[in-house]
Formats: C-alpha cells, structure tokens, sequence
C-alpha cells in the first residue's frame, strides 16, 4: 500500500482536518521563524500536526488520536492564555476539534482506520 499525504476519498470532515492541520504546521513554522528562530522543542510541537495529518490521511487510528490530543490542548491552551487577538486562534482550534469529533469522522474511523 502507497502512503499518501491527502486522501479525497475520505469524508469531507476529516479531509478538512488533514488539510488544517498542515496549515497550522506551516503558518506556526513562519510564526517561529518570524518571532526570531525556532527552538527544537518547537519544532518537535510543529511536526505532530505533520505526523497526525499523515497519519489519518493513511486512515491510522494513532493519526487520529494524535490529532485529537493535539488539537485539543491547543484549544486548552488558547483558553488559558487567552487574550483579545487570540480569537481567530479559538475558532481555528475549535473548528478542526469540530471537524475531528464530527459523527461522519468518528464513523469513518471506525469502520476504516487501523493501527
């Protein structure tokens, strides 16, 4: 079997999640860099977003899970250090947790994903 960065085959709840999620990697890569350099541990916090979309776009269940934890403390974070610019981070963390814990993603994960 071929591994694959993005499955359309998939429901359009958990192609959405893959693809946010590999947006958050980048645009929190430029932030790093933008913000005077990126630190290993960082670095290692922005490749599980990587790894997570990978991971479900190959229909893993890790891949999921990975990117529910993830996504969820980010949203926990968002919320206890949350200030008026942080909003649009509040949503975008809320919509892909969304997206994850939809009824059609946790039903095509169910019956499709393996470990």
């Amino acid at each position: 079997m071929r591994s694959k960065w993005l499955d359309r085959t998939q429901p359009q709840t958990l192609v959405t999640a893959t693809l946010l999620m590999y947006i958050n990697a980048v645009l929190g890569l430029l932030g790093s860099f933008a913000g005077g350099g990126a630190t290993l541990f960082g670095l290692l916090l922005l490749a599980g977003p990587v790894a997570a979309g990978w991971g479900i776009a190959n229909e893993k269940k890790w891949g999921y899970w990975l990117g529910v934890v993830l996504t969820a403390l980010a949203l926990i974070d968002t919320i206890a250090f949350f200030s008026g610019t942080a909003i649009i981070t509040l949503l975008f963390y809320g919509a892909l947790l969304a997206l994850l814990l939809h009824p059609q993603s946790r039903e095509y994960r169910k019956t499709w994903f393996r470990w």
